[in-house]
C-alpha cells in the first residue's frame, strides 16, 4: 500500500475526481466536502483516518449521527459520501479494501414532494402580475416586481432547478426563442421549451430594465445574465429569489413555509402529469438522469389512472 496522504488532501483529490470525471457542480462538491470533513473530524477523535478506518468505526460514526439528531435522510447522504470516498480510495490503490461496502443505511420512505395546486400557482402569478402594475411604485420597485414575475413565469413554464433559473444567460430572452438551452447538473445541456407567457414576461422585464439605463448607456453591452446582480456570481442568488418568493406567497394568501423554488418545480412536474404528460417526457424536461428520480411523481399518475377508470370504464358505477 502506498504512503497515505492526510485526510484533507484525500478529500481534495476525491473532489477533483468528481469535478473532472463526473462533472459535479459547486453545490455538490461543497456538500461532499462538508460531509467528509465532519467524518474526518470524528475519525480524528478516535485516532484514525481514511486510510486505516475499519467498518466498526464507520458504524460508530453513523450511530454518532443518530445521537446528534440527524434525520435518516441526512444519515443516508453521509453514508453515500463515505461509500463514494472509499470506492475512490480502493480504485486509486490508496486502500486495498472497502470498509463501507457492507454497511447498510437507515430505512427511510421517500416522502412525496410538497405540491401547490394549479389554483395556488395561479394566485401567485396573478398577484405577481398585479405588483408589476403598481402605479405609485418607484421605477426601481416596479423593475424588481417585473423581475419576480418573470422568474415565476419562467420557473412554472420550464420546471428549471433554481440554480439553472437564476443563471440563465441573456440569450435565453430572445423574443423568437421557442426553446432555451439549459446547462444542468454535471454540465449537461438540455433543451427546454418556453410558452408565450414566459417569453412575454422576459420581454417586458428587459424593456423595463433598458428604460432605467442612463441615456448614454442605452444599447451598450451589458451583463451576460438575464437576471444580473452586483454580487460575486454576477447574477441573482438562489437565496434572494427564495426570499422574494416567500414574500409573494404571503401576499397571495399562501403559507410562506410551503412555497419555495423547488416546490414550484414540483408543481410544474405534477401538473404536467396530471394533465396527461408522459413520465419520460417530464424526466427529460426536469433534467433527471435516472427515471427512478422522476418516479416520486407516480402518485399523480396513479390518481389520474384511477379517475380515468372511474369516469370512462363502461362498467364503472355512475352516480
Amino acid at each position: 500500500m502506498r504512503m497515505t496522504p492526510s485526510d484533507g488532501k484525500l478529500i481534495n483529490l476525491f473532489l477533483d475526481m468528481l469535478a473532472a470525471e463526473q462533472g459535479a457542480g459547486d453545490n455538490t462538491l461543497d456538500a461532499y466536502r462538508r460531509d467528509l470533513t465532519d467524518f474526518s473530524e470524528f475519525l480524528g477523535r478516535k485516532g484514525q483516518n481514511f486510510a486505516g478506518a475499519e467498518t466498526d468505526v464507520l458504524r460508530d460514526y453513523l450511530a454518532d449521527l443518530d445521537t446528534r439528531g440527524f434525520k435518516s435522510s441526512s444519515v443516508a447522504r453521509r453514508l453515500s459520501a463515505m461509500r463514494h470516498l472509499f470506492r475512490f480510495l480502493l480504485n486509486e490503490r490508496i486502500r486495498s479494501d472497502d470498509p463501507a461496502a457492507i454497511l447498510s443505511g437507515p430505512k427511510r420512505g421517500r416522502g412525496l414532494p410538497k405540491v401547490l395546486s394549479i389554483a395556488d400557482v395561479d394566485r401567485m402569478l396573478t398577484r405577481a402580475k398585479e405588483l408589476t402594475l403598481g402605479h405609485n411604485a418607484s421605477p426601481q420597485a416596479r423593475l424588481r416586481a417585473m423581475r419576480l414575475y418573470c422568474l415565476l413565469e419562467v420557473l412554472y413554464a420550464t420546471g428549471l432547478r433554481v440554480s439553472e433559473l437564476v443563471a440563465l444567460p441573456l440569450s435565453a430572452s430572445r423574443r423568437d426563442a421557442r426553446m432555451i438551452v439549459v446547462r444542468g447538473k454535471g454540465n449537461k445541456e438540455r433543451l427546454v421549451p418556453l410558452n408565450e407567457a414566459s417569453r412575454q414576461a422576459m420581454a417586458d422585464y428587459l424593456a423595463a430594465m433598458e428604460a432605467l439605463k442612463p441615456e448614454n448607456k442605452k444599447n451598450a453591452p451589458g451583463s451576460k445574465w438575464l437576471f444580473p446582480s452586483f454580487g460575486e456570481s454576477g447574477h441573482l442568488t438562489r437565496q434572494h429569489f427564495a426570499r422574494d418568493l416567500k414574500e409573494l406567497a404571503a401576499a397571495s394568501g399562501l403559507a410562506p413555509r410551503l412555497v419555495s423554488p423547488h416546490v414550484l418545480r414540483h408543481a410544474f412536474a405534477s401538473h404536467l402529469l396530471h394533465n396527461g404528460a408522459d413520465l419520460r417526457i417530464v424526466q427529460t424536461l426536469l433534467g433527471h438522469t435516472d427515471i427512478s428520480t422522476t418516479q416520486i411523481y407516480t402518485h399523480v399518475v396513479e390518481e389520474r389512472l384511477k379517475s380515468l377508470v372511474r369516469d370512462l370504464h363502461p362498467l364503472a358505477e355512475k352516480s
